[in-house]
């Protein structure tokens, strides 16, 4: 009987460890769900105003919002491919934080001397880019041009970078060249 007992107080201890909130050596948690929320919002209000031309538009469940602008002809990428791509980074202000293009980095005051433009090519599903790029290039066909719009949870969370605030929402005007 004391076994019996033992096992259900063990139980217990079980279930009320797993349901209370952890505290990470690490800091917070980062609250995915709380900034999906939060930014579904700012998004909708931004898409309200916008003046982005588009032949349809994907509302991704992930959040992602895929504005397809051009439709190619080519075949979506499977997991793993490599595809390549243009694309220029924005905030929703339409301040211009990145881009591939070394002309349009030039004409914008992002230009940097260190860096090698060329076009840009990842690993669909590897971790290469941000998440929100996983996303959207799934939802496109091969030649395609895309604005892709990704909540900060799949952009850089609520890490700085450079002239990305934390818990930035992206825009990233996008030419899929191709994959292999």
């Amino acid at each position: 009987m004391n076994r019996i007992k033992s096992i259900i107080f063990l139980s217990l201890l079980a279930i009320i460890g797993f349901a209370c909130e952890q505290n990470s050596p690490f800091g917070p948690r980062y609250d995915v769900e709380g900034n999906l929320e939060k930014d579904a919002k700012i998004i909708e209000d931004f898409l309200a105003t916008a003046q982005i031309d588009s032949l349809y538009r994907i509302h991704d469940s992930n959040g992602v919002v895929i504005i397809v602008q051009e439709e190619g002809t080519g075949a979506k990428p499977g997991e793993f491919r490599l595809v390549y791509t243009n694309y220029i980074g924005r905030l929703l202000d339409g301040t211009m934080f990145d881009t591939n293009l070394e002309d349009v980095a030039i004409e914008n005051d992002i230009w940097d001397e260190d860096r090698v433009y060329r076009i840009f090519q990842f690993t669909l599903g590897s971790g290469e880019a941000i998440q929100g790029f996983n996303i959207g290039f799934r939802q496109l066909n091969s030649g395609s041009k895309a604005v892709l719009i990704i909540p900060s949870p799949w952009a850089y969370r609520d890490q700085e970078r450079d002239d990305i605030p934390a818990n930035s929402v992206l825009m990233f005007e996008v030419e899929f060249l191709g994959w292999d």
